[in-house]
């Protein structure tokens, strides 16, 4: 080749080079879960993981504190401010409690969402509920409602006193008891913490303070799990039934051995995934954060923003004898 031909060559190749797009830059989503170790959470991050390949330019950098509590979410919160990461999507322990860190976190241009439990509306920009908060308010009644035909008493066994969906979730089936269950008496609210130990002796001070006791309601997969050991631990199968919110491969065997009648989740998977989608929408400005938007969320579908900037993801699932086998082997 010529020199002339050799230094055309050059010169066109370099034209292709200046004028190639320049790669895209990572978009770096934090998944901020109320505590590790939570069976429920890392279904969720396997939904958020989904969502980061198939959106191609996405890194999900799954993290948590190791016990449920405001300080170890705030301690993380401002590790990835440090980090520069693009936008966070946590799922609160405290409503009010990480306001400043995140609004810190917004401040440094980072995008803030909460999902499953959330945030004070001035520490996010949009917050995914797992499903509409009355439904599963009266869901978690319906469920000991259903195999208590003559009614009786029955009690709560929640997480923290200050995680905001869990008491969201109280309240409404607080309300939707007179009109629609009058047979079922709440003789207690109590509280476990997502621990697994405080939870069980929470469990076993209901059924010692209450004789009478027919159902356990527990709204939190850890309590749900807790208490439905002890009813089987201590042969009260078949006089108290265990329901609630639970995964269906963490608590196949309480439905199995009759502990449990039936249970209820949204699938943590795709609430994960719809987390980091619309994470991602609004990081890269594909969507904007107000009353009325419309965001996507992938195969799941989509959310229309309420005046808060909320929206839920879909409708509660029934777990039982007839279908928690098939269920217990996906999440």
């Amino acid at each position: 080749m010529s020199l002339l031909k050799k230094l055309a060559a050059a010169t066109a190749l370099t034209a292709v080079l200046l004028s190639a797009p320049a790669a895209m830059a990572q978009t770096k989503i934090a998944l901020v879960v109320k505590s590790l170790g939570n069976g429920f959470f890392d279904a969720a991050n396997k939904g958020a993981q989904e969502a980061a390949k198939e959106l191609g330019d996405v890194e999900v950098i799954y993290t948590g504190p190791t016990t449920a509590t405001a300080e170890g979410q705030i301690e993380i919160i401002n590790s990835l401010i440090a980090q520069n990461v693009n936008a966070i999507a946590i799922s609160a322990n405290d409503p009010d409690a990480l306001v400043p860190a995140l609004k810190k976190a917004m401040e440094r241009g980072i995008t803030v969402i909460s999902w499953d439990s959330g945030v004070a509306p001035e520490g996010r920009s949009v917050h995914l509920n797992p499903s509409d908060t009355n439904l599963i308010g009266e869901t978690i009644i319906k469920l000991a409602a259903d195999y208590l035909p003559d009614g009786g008493d029955v009690a709560i066994l929640s997480a923290s006193s200050t995680a905001t969906n869990q008491n969201a979730w109280i309240e409404a089936a607080k309300k939707v008891l007179p009109e629609k269950f009058p047979k079922i008496n709440l003789v207690a609210t109590v509280y476990g913490d997502d621990d697994s130990v405080k939870s069980t002796n929470e469990a076993k001070g209901l059924i010692a303070s209450y004789p009478n006791l027919k159902a356990i309601i527990a709204p939190t997969t850890v309590g749900v799990v807790a208490a439905a050991q002890v009813v089987t631990d201590d042969n009260l199968i078949g006089k108290i039934n265990v329901t609630g919110l639970a995964l269906p491969s963490e608590f196949k065997q309480f439905i199995d051995n009759g502990a449990s009648q039936a249970v209820a989740l949204w699938n943590p998977i795709d609430l994960g995934y719809s987390a980091v989608q619309i994470a991602y929408q609004l990081a890269t400005k594909k969507a904007e954060a107000k009353p009325g938007a419309t965001i996507s969320i992938g195969r799941v579908g989509s959310i229309t923003l309420d005046d808060t900037n909320s929206a839920a993801m879909a409708a509660p699932f029934q777990f039982d004898k007839s279908n928690i086998e098939e269920f217990s082997k996906i999440y």
